[in-house]
């Protein structure tokens, strides 16, 4: 096998984008949904099958939120993974959040996040983390603040371990919604807050 498998080169992109999460959808990673990558673009996502189950909507306040994936590789090990990270701030303190927070944090998910980046067409990016493995919040904080203008609310980090970089979903059409897509079948709802 060669170990040299570049494909293409990377001009300087013409266009200027926005950084940060609009929207973080959570799936419930026991649920038994199925989907499939694009074969012209391996790293597409451009069929989901949610199985008639739901995914939940939480809007991030702007320029609060943000999405990493890490490389990890080891020379000596031969080895090579990724780290997906979702840190997500919550605004307000309440009892429902609580008890939600603590669901989740009981739970493994799947993380779709509509980042505020646009296609040239208008629509916004939606990337998926821990497809394969899931994801965990594995750290976090529950702030009351300290002033009258401090924060009030949570802090939230989810992570993972998966063998490839995070996807991106199928362009949906324009002007109908993220998860309009063909290739999205059986999801039941989009929950929100």
């Amino acid at each position: 096998m060669a170990c040299t498998l570049i494909t293409k080169g990377r001009g300087l992109d013409c266009n200027r984008i926005s950084g940060g999460v609009k929207y973080i959808y959570f799936s419930v990673y026991d649920d038994a949904i199925t989907y499939t990558y694009d074969a012209t673009h391996p790293l597409e996502i451009d069929a989901i099958d949610f199985n008639n189950t739901s995914i939940f909507r939480y809007t991030m306040p702007l320029g609060v939120s943000s999405v990493t994936d890490t490389i990890v590789g080891s020379r000596e090990n031969g080895t090579y993974y990724q780290t997906p990270s979702v840190n997500i701030i919550l605004n307000k303190l309440s009892k429902e959040d609580q008890n939600q927070i603590k669901l989740l944090a009981q739970s493994r998910v799947r993380i779709f996040a509509q980042l505020n980046e646009q296609l040239t067409n208008g629509n916004d990016v939606i990337i998926a983390l821990g497809m394969e493995n899931g994801m965990e919040l594995n750290a976090g904080t529950m702030d009351s603040g300290a002033a009258f203008g401090d924060r009030n609310g949570y802090t939230l980090t989810f992570d993972g371990m998966e063998p490839i970089p995070f996807a991106m979903l199928e362009d949906y059409p324009p002007a109908t919604g993220p998860f309009t897509n063909a290739g999205i079948t059986q999801l039941t709802s989009i929950v929100t807050i």
